[in-house]
């Protein structure tokens, strides 16, 4: 069971040295979408291990008086302050956005999630909830040590294999949870193959166009063979009876790799039968995903941001694709009794709107996905809102009680963060989590799996 403060915390800030402070007098604020807010003691839990903290350039912070009164907050002696946002260890979805004053000369953030962050009672809390038990992606799992000396190994055993050269660049350079779990042994494995896409998002983490916000990591700069892929994924899904994704951050679209991962897949599915093999995609072509589906692919994440056409475009900017054909996709999917979760990237005040929840409620209706992954979407609020809804989109009706609708309309519905494991054994403790124990189409998760209680939240 979650625990809640049991009175509002204080207001944080930073000050010129780069050191968290509290008010000493205004409690915490938030922000749902553009709206400034109180938060509820409900939607406060401990900041959770792992989680780091970001001061905000170009933002003044805030904090709210004994009568409710949104006050700028100032640093003793005239010091320079700024606001500071938690951005939450996986697993962990935000209910509130960090509440400040932008500046004329802020520049854009970088691709992180800004969660509203406070102190109190000896501890920092921020606006969220755990949405996934799984341990695959737990801070300090292993030791640093163990993990550079299994990177370096595999790295000298498999010279000419091009994959594992890059995926030891990702977990060595840029610490990627899932890079970090194949090499480990442990989980789900990662294997980007498209240097490509069809799309140029707002919020791409590999391609950022020059003067923009930072890209968080390289973009793979080739495409593995077929032989390549599959010597990862055997040998992986042999061990750990687990998954192994397709569509990674370090690549572009996969399904623009159709060709290359029909043949993996099939070179997989002729090598063993264990584990599931998923596809992480915009899901933008169907006659693509049909080829896959048939090949052996189990399961495939579909990335959205909105059940709208127009949001969902101004996010994605895509190329030759709409919301229509990535609804034929999970029908695909669906007719082949295939499972599909939706990757539904989550902006408090712009996700539990009545105009998203009604759009995304037609979508679930029309199309039945089996599962929903509350991913926090990684990018400056006010830079996404501005691109995406600059016109007034209503007011949020609280991440919690969105969740609570679509939990009571749509109850076969299960609800998570990361990828379910489908079948095996999955070695390493993966959690299938929600409201369904059973998978599309006869589908089961793994024996020891668990379920997620959001009955409480």
């Amino acid at each position: 069971m979650s625990i809640h403060p049991t009175r509002m915390p204080l207001a944080v800030y930073a000050n010129e040295n780069g050191e968290i402070r509290e008010s000493g007098r205004l409690t915490l604020s938030g922000r749902s979408g553009r709206a400034s807010v109180i938060p509820e003691l409900s939607d406060l839990i401990p900041l959770p291990d792992g989680s780091d903290f970001f001061v905000l350039p170009g933002r003044l912070p805030v904090g709210r008086d004994k009568r409710g009164n949104r006050v700028i907050i100032d640093a003793p002696a005239g010091k320079k302050a700024l606001a500071v946002a938690a951005f939450m260890a996986p697993a962990h979805t935000a209910t509130l956005i960090c509440d400040f004053e932008k500046m004329d000369d802020a520049p854009t953030l970088p691709l992180f999630a800004y969660s509203a962050l406070g102190w109190g009672d000896g501890r920092f809390w921020v606006a969220g909830f755990r949405s996934d038990d799984d341990r695959r992606q737990k801070p300090g799992r292993y030791h640093p040590d163990r993990i550079k000396k299994n990177t370096a190994t595999a790295l000298r055993n498999n010279k000419n294999n091009r994959l594992i050269q890059h995926l030891g660049k990702c977990c060595l350079t840029y610490n990627c949870p899932a890079a970090v779990n194949y090499f480990m042994g442990r989980f789900e494995a990662p294997l980007p193959t498209s240097p490509t896409c069809n799309a140029q998002c707002l919020g791409c983490i590999s391609l950022q166009p020059s003067g923009c916000c930072p890209s968080t990591q390289e973009r793979l700069a080739f495409t593995p063979s077929p032989d390549e892929i599959a010597e990862i994924a055997v040998a992986h899904l042999e061990k750990t009876g687990h998954v192994a994704s397709f569509g990674q951050g370090c690549e572009g679209e996969p399904l623009m790799a159709a060709d290359t991962i029909e043949a993996a897949i099939k070179k997989i599915r002729k090598a063993t039968d264990q584990g599931t093999i998923n596809l992480n995609s915009n899901s933008s072509r169907p006659r693509e995903v049909a080829r896959l589906s048939a090949a052996g692919l189990d399961s495939i994440r579909v990335s959205i941001n909105s059940a709208r056409d127009q949001c969902h475009a101004g996010y994605y900017r895509p190329r030759d694709f709409s919301l229509t054909e990535i609804k034929e996709s999970i029908r695909v999917m669906k007719n082949d009794k295939k499972f599909v979760s939706l990757n539904y990237f989550i902006l408090p005040g712009f996700t539990d709107t009545e105009a998203e929840y009604a759009a995304l409620s037609e979508l679930v209706s029309d199309c039945d996905p089996d599962f929903i992954q509350l991913r926090n979407l990684n990018i400056d609020p006010d830079w996404y809102l501005d691109e995406i809804a600059p016109e007034e989109n209503g007011p949020g009706m609280g991440i919690r009680r969105w969740l609570t609708r679509l939990k009571t309309e749509f109850p076969q519905l299960g609800f998570g963060y990361f990828n379910p494991p489908l079948q095996g054994k999955a070695e390493g403790g993966g959690n299938r989590q929600g409201s369904r124990v059973g998978g599309a189409g006869g589908q089961k998760p793994s024996k020891d799996l668990g379920l997620l209680d959001l009955s409480n939240l």
